[in-house]
C-alpha cells in the first residue's frame, strides 16, 4: 500500500523546485490542493495526483451583509 501523502523527493519532482515557497507558488499555479505543515512544507494527499480525488473545492467569499452588496 501506498502512503497518503507524497514524498519530499516527489514534491521536488512535480514542481521542479526545492525550496518550500517556491513548491508552494508551483503548486499553487499548477492548482494542485496542498496543506502547510507545522515545519512550512506543502503536503500533498497522494490520491490527488492519482486523480482519485478532484480539485479543492473554490473559496468562499466572506460574507457581506445585504445592505453593502455590490448591485
Amino acid at each position: 500500500m501506498s502512503a497518503t501523502f507524497l514524498e519530499q523527493t516527489e514534491i521536488y519532482e512535480l514542481t521542479g523546485r526545492k525550496l518550500k515557497s517556491l513548491q508552494v507558488a508551483a503548486l499553487k499555479n499548477m492548482g494542485i490542493p496542498f496543506f502547510i505543515n507545522a515545519i512550512g512544507r506543502p503536503v500533498v494527499l497522494r490520491k490527488v495526483i492519482e486523480g482519485r480525488v478532484t480539485a479543492a473545492p473554490p473559496e468562499k467569499s466572506p460574507w457581506v451583509p445585504p445592505g453593502l452588496r455590490a448591485k
